[in-house]
């Protein structure tokens, strides 16, 4: 364990100076961002991605969306994701407390720029696994020395795999409530050139247990001892950086073995990573989930047409397959996705006959969906049942919303 630190960040020396210089000066002095103290009722994530390289990392990114747009209503955030860098500038990162890298980061020098005086003046960020990765080549030292302290990438475990993290601190508000272990969800796992634990700017809060190894399945890639951070914050900033975020893959059918939110305390770690990060604390209760096919009319499941991820996918009912089409996460927050998208009520409808379809997860009325009577699915929002249209139960029959009746077409066995 690192030494005994504080909760708030100690940002860098000039910021201090500039300040104390402006009030000698008697110059009234403001934020440049909308810090996290000011809109701690109003919490937004900016999340930027690439997801274009390596299936593992395309798969977490898709997950990722999904998954934090669910979970923002619930904890005090709003989630956006974008694959456009541009908007790493100081006018856009104005609206927002804390920024996330899913899996790259920028590699133009005014988005650079932009993101370390953005941290510098209290802005908040959270970064995964391969957001940190980088060669010898120490392209943007600030980032890998300063900011993260890693250095260069050294080597990675293979393949991936679930383990035991030892909470190290166990005072940050990160880590609020988490036992002295935790049990993490599957992903492949990088070292690093530094020793995260010489350098007095950082906390580690989480590392590889004893227990644990050995971590990898490759004799080649495998860790059989040692010290290795999984979650670390930089003191100087409001910061945390997860080594995780790569599921395992059957690369052959580009289909997901595992989830990276599959963990209940790995995710109530990153919800409190956000409150933290946005100047907010205390401990958080993730949203429970289950997975696995929704059995309908006629015994068929709840399917996406040609397993598409495309936004107005249809919803229909299909044989049982066991794809990755018809596997849906039902959340104890009401949504349902599949393919890292959700079940979604087509331009927010209310009329009998609108169709339900796939859709970039959003926090809407339009994607909740409660439990009702004689196995019934209701959207709140507009008082109506998920429905087989016909009745048909043949392959490819649509789903729509109807006025609820209790009949067999609006019936369905969760996972």
């Amino acid at each position: 364990m690192v030494a005994s630190r504080t909760n708030a960040p100690r940002f860098p020396a000039l910021s201090r100076l500039l300040l104390l210089l402006a009030l000698v000066l008697g110059i009234q002095v403001g934020p440049a961002y909308s810090t996290p103290a000011a809109q701690a009722a109003a919490v937004n994530v900016l999340a930027f991605y690439n997801g274009t390289y390596d299936q593992a990392h395309i798969s977490f990114v898709r997950e990722a969306n999904a998954w934090f747009a669910q979970a923002g209503p619930q904890n005090g955030f709003t989630y956006t994701a974008t694959t456009d860098w541009s908007r790493l500038n100081s006018a856009a990162l104005a609206d927002y407390q804390v920024v996330m890298f899913l899996d790259d980061y920028p590699d133009n020098a005014s988005q650079r720029s932009a993101f370390q005086t953005y941290m510098a003046n209290g802005g908040g960020f959270i970064g995964f696994h391969v957001a940190a990765y980088n060669d010898a080549t120490m392209s943007w030292p600030w980032f890998h020395n300063t900011f993260l302290g890693t250095g260069a990438f050294r080597s990675n475990t293979w393949g991936p795999t679930a383990e035991t993290l030892q909470i190290d601190d166990r005072t940050h508000p990160a880590t609020a409530n988490l036992p002295g272990t935790i049990t993490s969800s599957v992903s492949e796992w990088y070292a690093w050139q530094n020793d995260l634990r010489q350098n007095p700017a950082i906390d580690i809060l989480a590392s590889m247990a004893p227990s644990t190894f050995p971590i990898g399945t490759d004799p080649a890639q495998t860790w059989y001892s040692g010290y290795y951070p999984i979650v670390w914050s930089n003191r100087d900033y409001r910061m945390v950086y997860n080594n995780f975020g790569h599921n395992a893959m059957n690369y052959a059918t580009d289909t997901a073995l595992s989830s990276t939110f599959a963990s209940p305390q790995q995710n109530q770690l990153l919800l409190q990573e956000i409150k933290w990060a946005a100047g907010q604390s205390g401990p958080v209760t993730p949203p429970t989930t289950t997975t696995g096919p929704i059995r309908g009319y006629g015994g068929k499941c709840v399917d996406v047409a040609g397993a598409s991820t495309a936004n107005g996918t249809a919803v229909q009912l299909y044989d049982c397959n066991g794809t990755e089409a018809q596997k849906w996460t039902v959340t104890s927050t009401g949504t349902l996705t599949a393919l890292g998208k959700c079940m979604d009520v087509t331009g927010a409808g209310s009329t009998d006959g609108t169709k339900v379809q796939l859709y970039d997860c959003n926090g809407t009325g339009s994607q909740v969906w409660r439990p009702g009577a004689n196995g019934s699915l209701v959207n709140p929002q507009s008082g109506k049942c998920l429905d087989a249209t016909g009745p048909s139960s043949a392959n490819g029959t649509r789903l729509q919303i109807w006025s609820c009746a209790g009949s067999a077409n609006q019936s369905w066995t969760l996972p």
